[in-house]
């Protein structure tokens, strides 16, 4: 999969138009050499950075909305899964990035491309920025449908910025895009299975504030079990706030 080389019969095709994966990165980055400077710039750190800190932002909400909610401690641990699923997808990159050894596209491709952040030396398949804000995206989403749909926009929005940048071909996007979701997904039932008793551990401590709002209400109940008012009284059973059963995917 690696790139092809400038002035390659292949290289010729693809100026031509033959291989959609080049000629899409040529016209999306074709838009930062007709751009003025100051948007260049912009999209760099938005690139770079503001899409990481957009997504914190929206986990951050997330977790906020989530507190409020009857199933607070499984929601809590769904957003928590979320950068912990981030981090295994990036892990997960590194011996295939070293598998596959796919230069970066400006590597292949000095002349013909506007490349926006220098320095760049590794590997381009997959895109760990992709990889990244899709895990979190996905994983905001699977708890809380309407920041997860924002979410997984600004990530859709951080796989252009990667391609305008010059720093990857879109396929290096996709690439990332299914890493990170599949990683996400895939593990997040045992992810469950791990966090959400220690979340309802802390929903019942001192630090109740973290999974749940009204910190001074009763005692979290784990999933699923009973409890007693009292010696002899009358059982009670959660109640599961129906709500948001369509919000908790994982």
């Amino acid at each position: 999969m690696a790139g092809l080389t400038l002035g390659s019969p292949l290289a010729a095709d693809v100026r031509e138009g033959s291989n959609p994966d080049v000629s899409l990165l040529y016209d999306i980055n074709g838009l930062a050499e007709d751009a003025p400077h100051w948007c260049d710039r912009l999209m760099e750190f938005i690139g770079e950075f503001g899409v990481v800190f957009g997504l914190l932002a929206l986990l951050l909400g997330a977790w906020w909305s989530a507190r409020k909610r009857s199933d607070a401690a499984s929601a809590v641990a769904g957003l928590a899964w979320a950068p912990l699923a981030a981090g295994i997808a990036l892990l997960a990159n590194i011996p295939i990035r070293g598998f596959v050894k796919r230069p970066r596209p400006f590597v292949d491709h000095p002349q013909e491309l506007e490349v926006l952040v220098a320095g760049k030396s590794d590997y381009s398949f997959v895109s760990d920025h992709s990889t990244l804000v899709a895990a979190i995206a996905v994983g905001i989403f699977m708890v809380n449908r309407k920041y997860g749909v924002i979410a997984l926009v600004v990530a859709l929005f951080a796989g252009f910025c990667r391609i305008y940048m010059g720093v990857h071909y879109p396929t290096d996007v996709v690439g990332g895009f299914a890493l990170g979701t599949a990683v996400t997904l895939l593990l997040a039932p045992l992810a469950m299975m791990l966090l959400t008793p220690l979340a309802t551990t802390v929903a019942n401590s001192r630090g109740s504030w973290l999974v749940r709002a009204n910190a001074g209400g009763p005692a979290v109940e784990p999933a699923g079990s009973v409890a007693q008012r009292g010696p002899g009284g009358p059982a009670v059973t959660p109640v599961t706030d129906k709500r948001h059963d369509s919000d908790l995917a994982a």
